[in-house]
């Protein structure tokens, strides 16, 4: 294998062509991104790089010389449009042809859209540098911003904010945020702490319909509430970025089928980051995670595939947040099926186990690192829930 190409800008993209030269090859590597920009890291865009403005080069996953000592050919601004996997040729927009001999696939996801804001001014997505920079020269005290989603890019935004100095709104047709990620009782504390802070929340309700007027946008909600709104940002979630694998023979199901060992159903492709669903014999299920360690661990073992190896990729998934001063940290893989404990909460902290089928199967701990390490150990060693919480 002599020709591999990494499609995508991504942190797992990245990763993919960094276990490609750890791993010993030797030959051509050229890195395929949608974006004009080198690949640059994404968690902050909500937190700091939203309040502070960064710019690229305070986001960048690698440094520009990286890519020349490392001898990739990097194409930027060219979005992949088709894949003939059968004859191993990627198409690029502009009519442009890339031969390959294994192909890493790193595309993540896109925003998912919401219909009703079409044409409507002073709305905003977080998703690229453009959009948080876009964003954050908006971002003005005394500003009212109504923020649609509260899910954790949603919450991340709307603390943002808020310490800059503007009223917000969030909007959440859930009864309490993160529902459907931590389930209700735990919204409660999320949905106390923001409203601590001054965050206004509407949960329960939907969005009507959007007004647009001389005086800036008025939000009709379901339940009869109308906000005024300076800005508006949707946060309704990701779907993953596959229209352009349609037809190629690879299987698509929410995302990018992969077996264990993050192969896709293409001889020679692989794939990484967010847009991969596989096995992960650990919890003994198919998941798809959105989540930043689990693409960068993701690119290097789909590189190691591509070499030849054939380990099974089944680690315990964490990601963080950032509000206001919860340092929000999970480990795990959870749903509304599971089990839920709390083993510690006050207005400060709070740690909850999550257990199914007498097994620990995740822990959301905020300003708690101590037990997030000890949770994840206890993940690792297939821990039952009865001895997981006992004496809690």
């Amino acid at each position: 294998m002599d020709r591999i190409v990494v499609v995508g800008g991504s942190v797992a993209a990245v990763n993919a062509v960094d276990g490609l030269r750890h791993a010993g090859h030797e030959g051509n590597i050229m890195l395929v991104s949608a974006e004009d920009l080198l690949p640059y890291d994404r968690p902050p865009l909500s937190k700091e790089a939203l309040r502070d403005g960064y710019e690229h080069h305070s986001l960048l996953i690698k440094e520009p010389g990286w890519y020349d000592d490392n001898a990739v050919e990097v194409c930027l601004g060219a979005a992949a449009v088709g894949l003939d996997a059968a004859d191993k040729m990627l198409f690029l927009e502009g009519g442009r042809e890339v031969p390959y001999d294994g192909l890493v696939v790193a595309t993540g996801c896109r925003t998912r859209p919401l219909e009703m804001l079409d044409g409507v001014p002073d709305v905003h997505e977080v998703r690229s540098l453009a959009d948080s920079l876009t964003l954050h020269e908006q971002l003005r005290p005394g500003r009212h911003l109504v923020v649609i989603g509260a899910g954790f890019i949603g919450l991340e935004v709307a603390a943002t904010a808020r310490q800059m100095g503007l009223d917000v709104s969030v909007v959440e047709i859930a009864p309490v945020p993160l529902t459907r990620v931590l389930g209700s009782e735990l919204g409660h504390w999320f949905q106390d702490h923001h409203v601590g802070h001054g965050v206004n929340l509407h949960c329960g309700t939907g969005i009507d319909r959007v007004e647009v007027t001389s005086g800036g946008n008025r939000v009709h909600l379901a339940d009869g509430t109308v906000l005024a709104a300076d800005l508006i940002v949707a946060g309704v979630g990701v779907q993953p970025e596959t229209d352009w694998l349609e037809g190629s023979g690879i299987e698509l199901a929410n995302g990018v089928v992969c077996d264990e060992a993050l192969r896709t159903t293409a001889p020679d492709v692989v794939a990484a980051g967010d847009l991969v669903r596989w096995p992960n014999r650990l919890f003994g299920e198919m998941m798809r995670v959105e989540q930043w360690l689990n693409a960068v661990e993701q690119g290097t073992h789909a590189a190691r595939t591509l070499l030849g190896e054939n380990e099974p990729f089944a680690p315990v998934p964490y990601f963080w947040s950032d509000q206001f001063e919860a340092k929000v940290k999970f480990v795990g893989h959870v749903d509304g099926r599971d089990q839920v404990k709390i083993t510690q909460a006050d207005d400060k902290s709070l740690v909850a186990l999550f257990g199914r089928a007498d097994r620990l199967r995740g822990a959301l701990c905020i300003n708690a690192p101590r037990q997030l390490a000890l949770s994840k150990r206890d993940i690792l060693n297939g821990v039952s829930w009865a001895d997981a919480t006992a004496g809690t």
